[in-house]
């Protein structure tokens, strides 16, 4: 008899980042069911578009999970085992507290799944599997498989095409889960093998999903002149010292680089220095968007508020900045000690942590007693910034300038935002 495997990935509900349709498919989860051996029938439930459906006859679910999804990753795994299917959970919030995962699963995968859930999968038909798989070292990105991509319907994402180039980080600031996941070394793919998958991809559009696809000068360059014969258009995350490179920065824009996600964090250096962003120099942050922007590439600028030299001006200055600056699309977040995570320990050694409700560390949420605004202030403060930056006239002013060929993305993104912050913030 076939081998049944479903991989959940549980939705956002009733806050800021739940949204009709949704912006990636779970690509994770793609690469997982492509390392699962022939003879194997796996099957991919995004939540966010399909109900989960818990008479389905699965042999095993595997649920991946994100903090603020650990209560419904739990409730979706408990429900299964109280049906007598065993679960697996894995992903950033399980690898960061596996003891508390186990309490609603029969195994938990820590770290990246290569080389462990073909073990694993292997273990559980000989009746052997163990409570905990953890990646003891970084692999090297060679030779991995394409995600399956057959599992989902891609026309019920906003970006369908979605291409994983590097992995890890270096600069591994406080309060970023990514440096525990992956680790602070900077890996790559092969070029080649990067080429290839999107090759294969339909459509023009594509969303490196990267965490800084820039952290290694010598790969980007690399990688984006591979990409120019490709004639694609792309998106991604990095850091705003592309900008101090301006052969790198021609790239991308020749490749197809049409926005950049960009953590500019702070506008206070003390705060950029305590959060170990030290990559960032606010005295530097205007030339360096306008420098961007020369280039035609949009930015979407993120902000964090209610960190431990904030004031509570910092609202205000910090959308009078975005929108001065022009940024495309901005996302603010409150300060949030997620597990695992250096901050996550010394807010726990200072006592100031106010909440463990998982749920609510989505980021638009006050879970921990901040040092000078109080908590009550800084959730109205959130609040007003995103109503504030996402109003129609804020919107025109933005928006207005920018060339032809990026207007209807752009304007899409800040309505997609406008419309979520109008029903939950």
């Amino acid at each position: 008899m076939t081998m049944k495997v479903i991989l959940v990935a549980p939705a956002w509900r009733q806050c800021l980042w739940e949204d009709p349709k949704p912006l990636f498919p779970p690509l994770n989860l793609g690469i997982v069911a492509a390392l699962t051996p022939p003879g194997i029938e796996v099957r991919i439930v995004d939540e966010s578009v399909t109900p989960v459906d818990f008479e389905a006859g699965a042999d095993l679910v595997g649920i991946t999970a994100m903090t603020a999804l650990a209560p419904r990753a739990y409730a979706i795994a408990d429900a299964f085992r109280a049906r007598g299917v065993p679960v697996v959970l894995g992903g950033m919030h399980p690898s960061a507290v596996p003891e508390e995962a186990l309490e609603h699963a029969d195994a938990v995968v820590v770290g990246e799944a290569e080389g462990l859930w073909p073990e694993l999968l292997a273990d559980f038909q000989a009746g052997r599997m163990r409570p905990v798989y953890r990646a003891t070292q970084s692999r090297p990105l060679t030779g991995l498989p394409q995600p399956r991509r057959d599992l989902w319907d891609p026309a019920k994402y906003l970006v369908p095409n979605t291409v994983q180039t590097t992995r890890g980080c270096p600069f591994a600031c406080n309060f970023c889960a990514v440096s525990n996941f992956f680790g602070r070394t900077f890996r790559h793919r092969p070029v080649d093998e990067v080429v290839q998958e999107v090759s294969s991809l339909p459509g023009r559009l594509v969303g490196f999903v990267d965490d800084n696809i820039i952290a290694s000068g010598r790969y980007a360059r690399e990688l984006f002149r591979a990409l120019i014969p490709l004639r694609i258009q792309w998106f991604s995350q990095g850091s705003l010292n592309l900008a101090d490179d301006e052969e790198l920065l021609g790239l991308a824009a020749q490749s197809g680089c049409v926005g950049m996600f960009i953590g500019l964090e702070s506008l206070t250096q003390s705060n950029l220095d305590r959060i170990g962003k030290r990559v960032n120099h606010v005295e530097r942050f205007q030339k360096a968007i306008d420098k961007i922007h020369r280039f035609g590439i949009a930015i979407e600028g993120a902000f964090i508020f209610g960190l431990d030299n904030d004031d509570a001006g910092v609202f205000r200055r910090t959308v009078n900045f975005a929108r001065r600056c022009r940024l495309e699309a901005a996302q603010f977040s409150i300060l949030t000690p997620l597990p695992g995570t250096p901050l996550y320990r010394e807010m726990q050694e200072q006592n100031r942590i106010t909440d463990r409700d998982w749920s609510r560390y989505n980021f638009a949420q006050v879970v921990y007693t901040p040092l000078t605004i109080p908590a009550e202030k800084l959730q109205q403060g959130f609040n007003w910034a995103w109503h504030k930056f996402y109003s129609y006239p804020s919107i025109l002013r933005r928006l207005g300038w920018r060339p032809r060929r990026h207007r209807g993305i752009l304007w899409a993104l800040n309505l997609s935002f406008r419309r979520r912050v109008q029903k939950y913030v």
